[in-house]
C-alpha cells in the first residue's frame, strides 16, 4: 500500500489530479446546502506539523463540493511518520466553521479512487447531515 502511494508521487504527471467529493444536506430534510455563503476546505491531518491545506470548493446546487489537488500536495510533510494522507473537510458558512467531518485515516487513492476523465482519481467521502 505504501509502495503504491509512493509510486503515485514518484510517477506524478501534471495532468493527473486527485479529487475528493463530499455532500452536505440539511438535517431533517432532503434539501442540499448550497449558495455562496458555503465553502468546503480539505486538509491532510498531520501529527507533528500544521495540517496541510489541499484546496477548497463552494457547494453546487446538489450540496456537493469537488476539491481537486495533486499528489505532490500531500507529499510527506509530517517528519516521516505519515505513509498515507489522513483527510478531513471543514464546511464554512461565511468565515465560521459550520461543520467538520471525521478524519479519514490512511486514504489510499489507488484502492478507493475511481478514475473520471474530467476529475482524475475521485474519492466520494459521502453525504453529511448538517444542522
Amino acid at each position: 500500500m505504501y509502495g503504491e502511494f509512493l509510486d503515485i508521487l514518484n510517477n506524478w504527471q501534471p495532468e493527473v489530479q486527485l479529487t475528493v467529493k463530499v455532500r452536505f444536506i440539511k438535517r431533517g430534510t432532503e434539501a442540499p446546502l448550497h449558495g455562496n455563503m458555503y465553502t468546503v476546505r480539505l486538509y491532510d491531518k498531520d501529527v507533528f506539523t500544521d495540517d496541510d491545506y489541499l484546496g477548497h470548493s463552494q457547494l453546487n446546487e446538489n450540496g456537493e463540493a469537488h476539491i481537486h489537488f495533486f499528489p505532490t500536495d500531500i507529499a510527506n510533510h509530517d517528519l516521516g511518520f505519515e505513509k498515507l494522507p489522513d483527510l478531513y473537510a471543514l464546511l464554512f458558512k461565511g468565515n465560521v466553521v459550520h461543520f467538520q467531518t471525521k478524519v479519514w485515516d490512511n486514504v489510499d487513492f489507488q484502492k478507493l479512487g475511481k478514475l473520471d476523465k474530467g476529475e482524475g482519481e475521485v474519492i466520494d467521502f459521502g453525504t453529511f447531515l448538517v444542522d
